[in-house]
Formats: C-alpha cells, sequence, structure tokens
C-alpha cells in the first residue's frame, strides 16, 4: 500500500514540474503563423528562388518566332527584342502564364556577370523539368546576356546552368495594350491575341461587349497561349470593346470601341489605355 501511495505521489509531482515547464516559458507555445512565409508566398515577393536555365533556337537569335503563346515575329522586335524565354509547365500555365515577366541572373559559372535580365514568357517548354519545377528555355539571346561581357559563348557553351529568378512587373513605356485579331475571324467568331500587357502580364478573363450593348458582357474563352476568342453563332456588330481582368491582382481595364466598324482579320488594333505599375 505505502509503496503504492509513494508511486502514485511521485507521478503528481512529475505532473507538476511539466506544467510549470508550460507557465514558466510561454515563448514555446504553438504559433500557426510561424508556418507560412508570406514573402515566398507572395507573387510580388522580391525574394530570389532557384531555378534551372536552358537556351533554345539560334546562339543571338530569339528562340522561335511564333511559338506556343501566339506572338509570331513579335518576339524579335521591340519591346520584346528577343530577351524572351519558353516556360516550364508551372510557368507556362496551359497559356496563362504567356505575357508574364521576369528577371533572371546566374552565378555558379565563371561567365555569369550575376547582374538580371529581364525576360517575357512568349513560349512553352513543355518537356522542362516536372510541373513542380520553374525551368526557363531562354531565347539564345536572352541566356547569353546573363553572361560577363564578352563571355556569352562561353556561357552558352555550359548548356543548362542554375539560375536564381522572381517575378517582376511587365512595363513598356509608351505602349499601349494592343490587339491582334486572329486571320480565322470572321463576322461571327472573334479571336484576337492581347499583346504588352503592363503590370502582371497575364490575364484571367476576357470580355467583349458589341455596339449598342449599354452593359453586356459576354466572356470570351482562351483559345491557346495569349489568344482568346469569342464564337456568336450570329452575326456580331462592331465596334467591340473588351475588358481585361489580370490574373495575379485581379485588376480590371476596359479598351472601348478598340476594335472598329469595317475590322479585317489579320490587322493589329491598338488601345489607349494600360495597366498602371
Amino acid at each position: 500500500m505505502a509503496l503504492t501511495l509513494q508511486r502514485a505521489l511521485s507521478e503528481l509531482l512529475t505532473l507538476i514540474a511539466i506544467l510549470s515547464i508550460f507557465l514558466v516559458i510561454p515563448s514555446f507555445c504553438f504559433n500557426p503563423k510561424k508556418l507560412y512565409n508570406a514573402s515566398y508566398y507572395s507573387p510580388s515577393s522580391s525574394d530570389w528562388s532557384p531555378a534551372v536555365a536552358t537556351w533554345y533556337g539560334p546562339a543571338n537569335g530569339d528562340g522561335s518566332e511564333g511559338g506556343a503563346c501566339g506572338y509570331g515575329n513579335a518576339v524579335g522586335q521591340p519591346p520584346f527584342s528577343s530577351l524572351i524565354s519558353a516556360g516550364s509547365p508551372l510557368i507556362y500555365d496551359s497559356g496563362k502564364g504567356c505575357g508574364s515577366c521576369y528577371e533572371v541572373k546566374c552565378t555558379g559559372n565563371s561567365a555569369c556577370s550575376g547582374n538580371p535580365v529581364k525576360v517575357v514568357i512568349t513560349d512553352e517548354c513543355a518537356g522542362c523539368g516536372s510541373d513542380a519545377q520553374y525551368h526557363f528555355d531562354l531565347s539564345g539571346n536572352a541566356f547569353g546576356a546573363m553572361a560577363i561581357s564578352g563571355q556569352d559563348e562561353n556561357l552558352r557553351n555550359a548548356g543548362k546552368i542554375n539560375i536564381q529568378h522572381r517575378r517582376i512587373e511587365c512595363n513598356y513605356p509608351g505602349r499601349s495594350i494592343a490587339f491582334h485579331v486572329d486571320s480565322g475571324s470572321n463576322q461571327e467568331y472573334f479571336a484576337t491575341l492581347v499583346e504588352y500587357e503592363d503590370g502582371d502580364g497575364d490575364l484571367a478573363k476576357v470580355e467583349l461587349k458589341e455596339a449598342l450593348d449599354s452593359g453586356s458582357w459576354d466572356s470570351m474563352q482562351q483559345s491557346w497561349g495569349a489568344v482568346w476568342k469569342f464564337d456568336k453563332g450570329s452575326p456580331l456588330r462592331a465596334p467591340f470593346s473588351i475588358k481585361l481582368t489580370t490574373l495575379e491582382s485581379g485588376q480590371t481595364i476596359v479598351a472601348n470601341n478598340v476594335i472598329p466598324a469595317g475590322w479585317t482579320p489579320g490587322q493589329t488594333y491598338r488601345s489607349i489605355v494600360n495597366f498602371a505599375t
């Protein structure tokens, strides 16, 4: 009986000692907020993150004209100026990543300058890494731009390198958003490539409003890459206004009557608006 009481008393004293630790040292209390790294979660973070880079196309070229976003030969002209990249599935995001802007830099090769280079996503690299990997398949020009002056060929000879990257706002000074009408468009079907969006650069939603419709917006569907379409199945009434909503920040902007009456397939129509940066 004495042993039983002694054991019970010993267990009670042990329990009291354990509880006293939590009362005296409150800093060990569980804080679930500390499990989240807010700077990593935020798409506008200035922190650099690791990625992989390769290059394709001509050594001093623009990757490939066309690509999975639909920008065509514009990738080799200002403001893209061949500083472009194809993105792995995580970056390309089934075309939603078209037009997004990044800074990339390398430091792990003796030819690396360590200076950031701004690139725009204009293509897809479906075979680049896993769905969870950031892999930039840069144009030869963009890859070489990460090198010390005169060392671009040496850097390209490395083929595949580790880099740092970060998402940045797009900024096309003096440019407004442009709409290149797809060549397959007709009086009942309208498709357009959307180009040069400042800010997020990518789009979550595109809507079209026909002439004389005071408040009726029709949702356009993503056709492929940066091309959006509206298949009405009956005659469309121009001019058209187009409303754009960005993917990352949800900003909205309207290009009023940007597609005029008498529009023609293959033409590019420039708005007078762009997103604020």
